[in-house]
């Protein structure tokens, strides 16, 4: 987390969550989703606005990690924006040694396990949770399994968040009445 981000945390303490605000596409990338944009509809059927500001989204990147009850969002000085997922928390890019992989946010990561849901979309399991295989990567993953250095397992794509412990919609937890986890501000 950013210096200023915790010395913004001991500065306001009390600043109230936000949720629904940014969202996570398949394919990395980040959505701004105002009012009209929420009123729409659910992310990611309505999107929003793509960020393309670099250093807007490596603060993004370096301040994005999950809750106690497996929601993921970025802490925005004092506030906490949590995250709309499409599908998981992380999207997995592969290295030019095509077993190596990179989250979007640029954390690398230590494959543990390969999954393959019904419509061949390909997952990993690591040792900082599970991501999607980039689009663009699944070429890749194929070749990584063909050299043996994966071996798929099946998975149904529904399953994978409570079986890895997140949440694709803290807004919707939120509206279904889903208790807000009680934490310490620093």
């Amino acid at each position: 987390m950013d210096d200023i981000v915790k010395q913004a945390l001991g500065k306001w303490p009390n600043v109230p969550d936000c949720c629904g605000w940014l969202g996570l596409d398949a394919r990395g990338r980040w959505y701004m989703r105002d009012d009209a944009t929420q009123a729409a509809g659910a992310f990611p059927h309505s999107k929003g606005a793509l960020l393309q500001h670099e250093g807007l989204i490596g603060f993004i990147a370096r301040n994005y990690e999950p809750d106690a009850q497996g929601q993921w969002f970025f802490q925005n000085g004092p506030q906490r924006v949590y995250v709309e997922l499409e599908i998981t928390p992380w999207i997995w890019r592969l290295q030019a040694d095509g077993f190596s992989v990179v989250s979007h946010t640029g954390r690398r990561a230590v494959v543990h396990d390969c999954l393959v849901d019904a419509q061949g979309r390909v997952y990993l399991d690591s040792d900082i949770g599970v991501g999607l295989v980039h689009t663009l990567d699944v070429a890749l993953a194929a070749d990584a399994v063909d050299a043996g250095h994966w071996t798929p397992r099946d998975v149904r794509a529904e399953d994978l968040p409570a079986r890895h412990g997140y949440v694709l919609s803290p807004r919707a937890a939120a509206n279904a009445g889903a208790k807000a986890p009680a934490r310490p501000r620093a």
